[in-house]
């Protein structure tokens, strides 16, 4: 049975989505995406487009041994098994991410009693230049916030800076923390908190490193990226979906790939919606400390056709409920 505060976020996430309108076009385009086939990848936490190897989608499990899956976006096959060596034992790996470097980063960051490990992980190694199953040697960096520790799913490596940052997940609304400009070993990597975000599951930046997408379990925003900051808002077309866990630019910046937890989970693709590939145009300003968990996906007064049928709604709440209390007990 999911817990008290499992239910109210999913009852308040449900009334801001009625209320508000989330931001899901009834005309939506979901060709081009793809179902993850492999029966290992049960809980696939995240998503990232190959810089070396196109077509092909970096996942992992989130509770899982230090391992990724190269995924052929053309048929759902796995085509490589990445297994982290020189690593500890991962506790809840959340997210990926690939470098300007052509790096790798996974986002051991999770922390589903809000606080309780006074440090996270971060997991880097060198894309392979040929996708088999491999052993690889990975560095480990030791991540810790200055405001103390939380539960977070979302990390984004800047596709231009190779600055890392994190979206931190809670219901009240989480923050965006920026680490150092050069990741390090040899101590403590200290995240600082730049920016108030909405309820976060995942994030992806644009492969032009000029705005950064947020999702949340019903929704996403865009934010155009200047100068390390957020900026102007507006709303994406995402998916509903049981488990919404992951998101992830594809290589041109034109679309954006929506992804879930649970066997033989979908991957959805979305217009990216960005025009000439400026950044949001005609949007309104980021709102900085926006307490609703799922206002990242409320539109602006100008935003006309974007509903959710009720049903669709209900459904994709219970199927959240469910997938929650099972992975609570597991």
């Amino acid at each position: 049975m999911p817990s008290l505060r499992t239910t109210r976020a999913a009852v308040a996430a449900v009334a801001a989505v009625a209320v508000l309108g989330a931001a899901v076009p009834a005309a939506a385009d979901d060709t081009g995406g793809f179902t993850i086939k492999d029966p290992r990848i049960t809980e696939s936490s995240g998503l990232a487009a190959s810089r070396a190897h196109p077509g092909v989608y970096w996942t992992h499990n989130d509770q899982d041994e230090p391992r990724v899956f190269a995924v052929d976006s053309r048929t759902g096959e796995t085509v490589a098994t990445v297994t982290l060596r020189g690593v500890g034992r991962p506790r809840d790996m959340e997210a990926i991410s690939v470098g300007p470097d052509g790096d790798v980063y996974v986002g051991d960051i999770g922390d589903n009693l809000n606080g309780s490990w006074d440090h996270v992980w971060i997991y880097r190694f060198p894309e392979p230049r040929t996708l088999r199953d491999v052993t690889v040697d990975a560095t480990q960096y030791t991540v810790r916030y200055a405001d103390g520790p939380r539960n977070a799913e979302a990390m984004m490596v800047h596709p231009k800076t190779g600055r890392v940052y994190i979206a931190s997940k809670n219901e009240e609304g989480g923050g965006l923390y920026e680490g150092p400009a050069r990741l390090a070993t040899g101590g403590t990597n200290v995240f600082r908190r730049i920016g108030e975000v909405p309820w976060v599951t995942d994030g992806a930046f644009s492969p032009d490193g000029r705005e950064l997408v947020l999702r949340s379990y019903f929704s996403a925003r865009a934010y155009a990226w200047r100068d390390g900051r957020l900026g102007a808002d507006r709303p994406v077309s995402a998916p509903l979906q049981g488990q919404a866990e992951s998101v992830a630019f594809t290589p041109d910046g034109a679309s954006l790939m929506f992804g879930t937890e649970g066997e033989q989970s979908e991957v959805v693709r979305r217009d990216a919606g960005r025009g000439d590939g400026e950044g949001p145009g005609e949007a309104s300003p980021s709102r900085s400390g926006d307490a609703d968990p799922s206002a990242a996906g409320a539109g602006a007064d100008g935003d006309r056709g974007f509903a959710v049928p009720a049903g669709a709604v209900l459904a994709a709440v219970l199927a959240f409920l469910l997938l929650r209390s099972r992975r609570r007990r597991g």
